[in-house]
């Protein structure tokens, strides 16, 4: 930071590559999960494959004025393989999309390592760098022989860039139809009008050139001949492409056996067939840059697509032996983003200077009212009146400037389902399975924090679906099934919350085996595992080192996925719940907040000591009848409407003494994660807030049972229980296990220690 608290330019530089660059990457990555689906079908989109090489050439650009060298290289190369691709010199086969993939990803991980949170990947670069250069090696091409079939001028490969004349032969393979689209345009308004052009083009097929014609003797206008390749037959190209001075015509078909022979340059009047006029208001205005992009003798030039293949900066990589495709762990450590910039809209930002301004009028207010405070002749009541006035003033305008702010935040959850896309088509690939991901929902919003930290969540999750769940093919041909599994992955909003449900059609999850398994390792006896519910049973694969597999894989088998995706969860005040069936698949359904920055708590006084519940986690708080506790194996429960509950005297658990006469009226607050339910005995509740919650200091670091703390308005500090980790573990291990793993009373709760506020 420089003088002021104002950010140094160099710090400030560096947060906006690592912003700017993740978007880069990410949107190549979104590209080309479009360019695999499409190559399912057995298309190759080339506006796709422009996108990406632009994202590359931009990347290249962005990486070499911020001496990213390592970045600027690999994307230098993938930009000359892409150069070839986009001209026809190599084939965009599923071995060149796997190397496309596979460069996405390093990508991410060479971000990380700029940023100082990952290691180094020499060896996956060399590896990929070498597998670049034999394809780079590899161009295919061929000549004007491919156009035969079209009674074409030969000069005109002359005046096509090597782009379009790639575009021309790949449409011809590809069965096109080729017309001739003869246009006349004021050049006071060639632009528009070449954008009205573009807009109609695109839905009937590609603009391959524009070629101006050298006709017509009025200098105010322009005659063009754009070459247009299409599926659609002539009555709807014609249809499609109306307007003033418009004329279109199908390039003649050479006849089978004939000579090649020259035919007349694509003139303009002379082979006008037909003219259609409408109303130039009709024609709808195309955004720029809409077609394919042209040299600087056509219309909408693009450096970025045109220039020639740049040679490589240190001649050929050094190969490396070793395998293209390492571990799916070792090739993503994380999804998260390295830069924590939001794009946001500047009419938001807008509403929240005006109530900014709104607040600055308050505290106008505020001051005259001070001033006539200290005159002894103002009357107390009008000013008490006053005063309650612009209290309620300012509640309305901090009301909307935090809603605002939340609104500020929040990002679509698409970001992060778009990197699990590349995950699960890598991760299926490597293991020879085949699964199509679903998602819907994807323009759902959440807090930019919580998205990235459910990143990782996410892709354990995803991980553990294709491997423990998703059957090969012939498994699933065998059993009746489709070859290809599903993953679906589905968000929406439920009132002030988000829920993530993340299914798969895969062989389910065994109950007997878990429970077996449950009571090998003894955490159930075989008397206890009988009588577990299927919900009871699932739960075990969420404990630590857990698995139900005898040999581990690259991907799972050691038991530390699904602890840390509910660990995870937990931190963020979320919820995860299980389903599944055997033959027909698995279920998971997490429940979060919107957001984190702003959470409503319920306060409660334990012994003279304030905390703070989540609201998220309480169900109902009720008045404390001691007559109706009872224990149970040394555990105190509670009767509530003839239903068991069992309960934690807070006070007990923290190890507090009540600083003066305790009440005999206490309460209990009955938490809950899930559908596990825990009683908090506190000795008063004293309403609900809103806190923005802060990490605890060093004092309090490995204290468990605690999510963080807050300051209130009396500059009060309160704790903020983690209601979620009390129920679970205390119901799993009892109150003195927890005790003894580390709970507050091993710091004697001393408030004022609490660093992190």
């Amino acid at each position: 930071m420089g003088e002021g608290g104002r950010q140094d330019p160099v710090d400030k530089a560096r947060e906006e590559f690592f912003s700017e660059a993740q978007e880069l990457v990410d949107g190549i990555g979104r590209d080309l999960l479009a360019i695999d689906e499409a190559l399912k079908a057995g298309e190759v989109p080339p506006e796709a494959v422009n996108d990406v090489f632009r994202g590359v050439h931009t990347l290249k650009g962005l990486t070499g004025v911020f001496g990213a060298s390592r970045m600027a290289v690999l994307s230098h190369e993938l930009e000359n393989l892409l150069d070839d691709v986009r001209l026809g010199r190599a084939s965009l086969t599923s071995a060149v999309l796997d190397l496309l993939f596979q460069s996405v990803s390093l990508f991410v991980r060479l971000l990380a390592v700029e940023s100082g949170a990952a290691v180094d990947p020499v060896s996956e670069l060399d590896d990929l760098r070498s597998a670049l250069s034999q394809f780079l090696q590899k161009r295919s091409g061929s000549g004007p022989s491919l156009v035969a079939q079209y009674d074409l001028d030969p000069s005109i490969f002359g005046v096509l860039t090597e782009y379009e004349e790639h575009r021309l032969r790949t449409s011809v393979e590809q069965g096109l139809i080729l017309y001739r689209v003869h246009v006349v345009f004021p050049l006071a308004t060639i632009d528009l009008a070449i954008d009205d052009l573009k807009g109609h083009a695109k839905p009937l097929g590609e603009i391959i050139t524009y070629l101006p014609t050298g006709a017509g003797s009025d200098v105010e206008m322009i005659e063009l001949d754009v070459l247009l390749a299409s599926r659609a037959p002539m009555d709807e190209v014609r249809a499609g492409l109306v307007g003033p001075g418009i004329t279109v015509e199908a390039m003649p078909r050479r006849r089978v056996g004939a000579n090649p022979r020259p035919v007349a340059p694509m003139p303009g009047s002379e082979t006008m067939t037909e003219i259609h006029r409408v109303d130039p208001a009709s024609l709808v205005v195309a955004e720029p840059g809409a077609a394919n992009p042209t040299d600087s003798r056509g219309v909408g030039n693009s450096e970025a697509v045109d220039s020639p293949p740049t040679p490589t900066l240190d001649g050929a990589p050094r190969v490396r032996q070793g395998s293209l495709h390492p571990s799916p762990v070792q090739q993503e450590l994380s999804l998260r983003s390295v830069a924590q910039t939001v794009r946001v809209d500047i009419r938001k930002l807008d509403r929240l200077m005006t109530i900014v301004g709104e607040l600055a009028i308050v505290r106008t207010a505020l001051s005259r009212l001070a001033e006539k405070a200290r005159s002894t002749a103002t009357d107390r009541r009008e000013l008490r009146i006053e005063l309650g006035r612009l209290h309620r003033a300012f509640e309305r305008h901090l009301s909307h400037m935090q809603s605002g702010i939340l609104e500020v935040r929040m990002v679509p959850l698409g970001q992060a389902f778009d990197k699990l896309g590349r995950i699960v088509r890598q991760i299926s690939r490597v293991h020879g399975k085949v699964v199509n991901l679903v998602v819907t929902g994807a323009e759902t919003e959440i807090d930019k924090l919580i998205v990235e930290e459910l990143s990782d969540p996410l892709m354990h999750m995803i991980r553990n679906a294709i491997d423990h769940g998703i059957e090969s093919s012939e498994e699933r041909l065998n059993v009746g099934k489709p070859p290809v599994g599903t993953i679906a992955l589905n968000a929406y909003q439920k009132g002030n919350q988000v829920v993530l449900e993340i299914e798969d059609d895969g062989r389910g999850m065994d109950r007997i085996k878990i429970v077996r398994v449950a009571i090998e390792r003894g955490l159930v006896t075989a008397d206890e595992g009988r009588g577990l519910s299927d919900k009871e049973a699932l739960s075990f694969v969420f404990l630590p080192g857990f698995t139900t597999r005898g040999e581990a894989t690259d991907l799972s088998g050691r038991g530390v996925g699904l602890d840390v995706v509910r660990t995870n969860i937990g931190k963020l005040g979320g919820i995860i719940d299980i389903a599944s069936d055997v033959g027909i698949g698995t279920k998971m359904t997490i429940t979060l907040p919107i957001t984190l920055a702003i959470i409503n708590v319920l306060l409660v006084d334990v012994c003279g000591h304030l905390f703070a519940v989540p609201l998220t986690n309480v169900l109902e708080a009720i008045v404390l009848d001691e007559s109706h506790v009872r224990r149970v194996e040394s555990r105190e429960m509670l009767t509530v409407r003839d239903a068991t509950l069992p309960i934690c005297r807070l006070s007990q658990l923290f190890g507090l003494s009540p600083r003066s006469r305790e009440r005999k009226r206490s309460f209990v607050v009955i938490a809950h994660h899930g559908e596990r339910r825990l009683g908090l005995v506190v000795n008063e509740v004293l309403g609900q807030q809103d806190i923005v919650i802060k990490p605890l200091g060093k004092s309090l670091k490995g204290v468990r049972g605690f999510a963080g703390a807050t300051e209130l308005g009396d500059q009060r500090i309160v704790l903020v229980i983690d209601a979620s980790a009390l129920v679970d573990e205390i119901l799993s291990l009892g109150d003195s296990r927890f005790l003894g793993q580390g709970a507050g009373h091993h710091i004697n709760l001393e408030l004022a220690n609490v660093g992190g506020v």
